[in-house]
């Protein structure tokens, strides 16, 4: 079975969430049990760390990993979802799972994935850990895909897990307040199990605290640990890293804490390395100068609520806002976030639960937030590219999906 076929089999057999939205989405872990089974339980022959949050899990997870394999770890690295290329959901010391091992992979399954049906992040996942226990690998940093408590991730034994912060986002999956959400999240938090908050939410804390006691496991919160306390540069931009830098060297703590050999060094290479040594794209990411152009994957209220922080911290002297949304996102928390004197131009990612383009602006306008629709992220890019002055300042963003799109 060649890559691109199996790639397809994939996508049609089990289409992603990320794609499709709920449908693409199986509660229960009857699917993942039955695979892990299957496999062998492959995830017992590595150990791993957790990494679950409302934003920011991914950066946690790529800086975890680079300070790790800085410290001379052989490190898996499983987040998702991906921009350009399936693999980069399943790194191995920064290099993408192969083309040949996927293929196989699905090739060898195709008639267990047809009889069972597993969604499409259960069988990546399957296909995740099954590689990382073959490739004999020291330490794997494992991203939730969605809440905690029911994500087919949560089958782990960490000898971590880490919270990075909780906000508004899958309300329709995961419950509609920050307690709910919450409570879902802490799902990850296992016996005996030394377990790092992120940030301190009077909202939410209690019920992080009352699950760690429950489980017997240490509970540390990042930003009171690291309040006002120097913090290393860091290769990532973007105000809001501030709170992941605190998280992960809180979660470094712990690590050599465990056991784990660690150096005041290797935390520096990590921070300083971290794109290159983990392949890390999307935050803050500058793929365009002169004028500047900036893409970022914050969807929602939390992320967006960051992005508008640093847009505020930036000089320009146009700001021009190439934005697009999902369209079972929580939106009317949004708007008022976005900054009034910027140039839209509302677009649309290519994936089926896309917000139309025309929706997202007449939406938009009721907040004060004008522009021009465009039936793609291409398009408005270049749209903006002939408006824009060398000092002008592009920001492309709204959706994980419009950042793939523009990337």
């Amino acid at each position: 079975m060649k890559y691109s076929e199996a790639i397809d089999f994939l996508y049609s057999t089990a289409p992603m969430f990320q794609s499709v939205g709920r449908q693409g989405y199986k509660t229960g872990l009857e699917n993942t049990f039955f695979l892990d089974k299957h496999f062998g339980y492959p995830h017992r022959q590595f150990r791993s760390i957790h990494i679950g949050g409302t934003n920011g899990k991914g950066s946690t997870s790529h800086l975890i990993a680079a300070v790790l394999q800085s410290a001379g770890f052989r490190v898996g690295l499983y987040t998702s979802p991906h921009l350009k290329d399936f693999r980069e959901r399943i790194r191995i010391d920064g290099k993408m799972i192969s083309k040949q091992r996927v293929s196989s992979f699905i090739a060898k399954n195709k008639t267990l994935i047809q009889k069972i049906q597993p969604s499409f992040f259960e069988i990546t996942t399957s296909l995740a850990f099954n590689y990382f226990a073959e490739q004999n690998i020291d330490i794997a940093v494992i991203e939730v895909g969605l809440g905690g408590r029911l994500d087919c991730t949560n089958i782990i034994s960490p000898m971590l897990s880490v919270i990075t912060n909780i906000s508004l986002d899958h309300t329709d999956m995961l419950g509609d307040t920050l307690q709910a959400i919450a409570a879902e999240k802490a799902g990850i938090i296992k016996p005996h199990t030394p377990v790092v908050i992120g940030e301190t939410d009077e909202a939410t804390a209690n019920i992080f605290r009352e699950k760690a006691y429950e489980q017997n496991s240490k509970i540390v919160f990042a930003d009171q640990k690291y309040k006002n306390r120097h913090l290393p540069k860091c290769q990532l931009k973007g105000v809001y890293q501030t709170n992941n830098i605190k998280t992960v060297l809180t979660a470094i703590d712990e690590l050599k804490g465990l056991g784990l050999s660690i150096k005041h060094g290797d935390i520096i290479k990590g921070f300083t390395n971290v794109v290159s040594l983990t392949g890390l794209m999307g935050r803050w990411q500058q793929i365009g100068q002169n004028p500047v152009i900036v893409c970022d994957t914050g969807h929602n209220e939390g992320g967006i609520r960051y992005v508008a922080e640093q847009l505020r911290n930036e000089r320009y002297s146009r700001l021009h806002i190439i934005f697009g949304m999902v369209a079972d996102k929580k939106r009317d928390c949004i708007y008022p976030l976005l900054p009034k004197d910027a140039i839209y131009y509302f677009t649309k990612p290519s994936i089926p639960r896309a917000l139309d383009e025309h929706i997202l602006a007449e939406e938009a306008s009721a907040y004060g937030l004008m522009g021009r629709t465009y039936p793609s992220v291409r398009k408005a890019i270049a749209a903006a590219r002939r408006n824009a002055q060398k000092k002008d300042f592009i920001y492309i963003g709204g959706s994980t999906f419009v950042v793939a799109d523009a990337l």
